[in-house]
């Protein structure tokens, strides 16, 4: 019995040995979670079940190889597609298009495929919930997940419908007549029938710019609209596009007028009218754009436009629309939302990242390649978006390292040394005495 004893020490001084030999191997293994070897004691039991007061015990017996899912440390990189959670959750991927298996993991080493899918080492792929416009995901079921993959190289350009545009007009600025006591028509290739002027770029839907330039004509007091003189504190703001631009229309000195309206000011210097409100008008065929992009109309604000004694400046510009984009790559925020960044500016929700908890993450399936399976011990999957609940952050541009201390496994490797050793020494002596029996005479 003593023999037995001593031979089930070294059994599991060996699977410790083990253990601990496979947490050194995987000490840079990213997303590794260390494995702890779990023993219990036998007792000598009667015939009848029973054990006696006596009873000295039948040896040890492994009874579980645990992993420890604490958290690694985080090791920055310069791969947008390299994700860390900080925190509890798994990353859900799917080892086939259209499999409904899916596969857990920590280690958030992703790249793209040919075909433009996100996927990890094995070729496995990254699983988000799909999102609208706005990022929003409608569902946080692991059945709404998808394979995640990036747009066209090429993003779709969007017209410009709406310009602001605010500027300070000098108070102290000479006004303009046509030098009969008239208000004076703006000619973009004569200085003297404005003060100043600006330039702002729209888009068509083609995704082509095109300059608009504003001419500003402080209009004198006494000059008469046909109404009478205009009085005080007004401005003629006329809007023009190059010819260049616009098909089959040669325009005014190679200008083609767009739209003009009159601004009023307040005698404390604030804007108090626009009068008729400006609206870029685009009617084909004498303004249609020679690049054949769909006809538009934009409308003009001058919102905030102020007439005092400071130079004349542009304090404000903001034009909607944007050109055609090219794809420089991803963004991923703390909650998962993965964009689509394009040359043009513009960032595009693709999808959020969807991740899994358990309630026993310990009795997970482990399948290798630091990933794992749902099994009837661990209880069904948590699905749930990063940042909420109990679900740590995705980290962009990192990876979880292994979460093996290494001077502790180290030193674990002594320990279970010293207890091989005890337990050979224990099987030696129970030789010796066995022997010494056998050499009676």
């Amino acid at each position: 019995m003593s023999f037995s004893t001593a031979l089930s020490g070294l059994n599991a001084a060996t699977a410790d040995l083990n253990v601990k030999s496979n947490n050194i191997a995987n000490v840079n293994t990213t997303g590794f979670k260390n494995s702890r070897a779990e023993f219990a004691d036998v007792f000598a039991v009667s015939a009848f079940g029973t054990t006696s007061n006596t009873a000295i015990g039948n040896g040890v017996v492994l009874r579980n190889v645990s992993q420890q899912f604490a958290q690694g440390n985080l090791e920055f990189t310069e791969n947008a597609l390299d994700l860390a959670i900080s925190g509890e959750g798994f990353f859900a991927l799917a080892p086939e298009l259209g499999s409904g298996e899916i596969i857990y993991t920590r280690a958030g080493e992703f790249g793209v495929n040919k075909d433009g899918y996100v996927v990890n080492n094995q070729g496995w792929y990254l699983r988000t919930f799909p999102v609208d416009a706005e990022g929003n995901i409608s569902a946080t079921t692991m059945n709404a997940t998808q394979p995640l993959q990036l747009p066209p190289a090429v993003g779709a350009p969007e017209s410009t419908t709406d310009l602001r545009i605010a500027t300070n007009l000098p108070s102290n600025a000479t006004g303009i007549d046509d030098g009969a006591g008239n208000v004076l028509t703006i000619d973009p290739s004569d200085p003297t029938t404005y003060n100043h002027s600006t330039s702002a770029t729209i888009y068509d839907s083609l995704g082509n710019e095109h300059v608009i330039t504003y001419y500003y004509q402080k209009i004198d007091p006494d000059a008469d609209d046909g109404g009478g003189p205009v009085g005080f504190n007004q401005w003629q703001v006329a809007a023009y596009i190059s010819a260049d631009d616009i098909f089959d229309n040669a325009g005014v000195n190679g200008r083609v007028l767009l739209g003009e309206s009159r601004l009023s000011f307040t005698t404390q210097g604030a804007l108090d009218s626009v009068d008729p409100p400006l609206e870029l008008n685009f009617s084909p065929p004498t303004t249609q754009f020679q690049s054949g992009a769909a006809v538009q109309d934009v409308n003009v604000s001058f919102a905030g436009t102020t007439q005092n004694s400071g130079p004349f400046n542009v304090g404000a510009l903001t034009v909607n629309g944007f050109p055609t984009g090219r794809l420089t790559g991803v963004d991923v925020s703390d909650d998962g939302l993965i964009r689509a960044t394009y040359s043009n500016g513009q960032a595009v929700p693709i999808g959020k990242i969807a991740l899994g908890n358990f309630a026993n993450p310990q009795a997970l399936n482990k399948i290798g390649n630091t990933s794992w399976k749902e099994t009837t011990d661990s209880g069904p999957v948590i699905a749930g978006e990063a940042g909420t609940g109990s679900f740590g952050e995705v980290k962009a541009g990192a990876l979880e390292t292994s979460n093996v201390d290494l001077t502790k496994e180290l030193v674990g490797l002594i320990t279970a040394q010293r207890n091989f050793q005890a337990n050979s020494k224990a099987i030696e002596t129970n030789n010796a005495i066995t022997q010494t029996i056998i050499n009676l005479r």
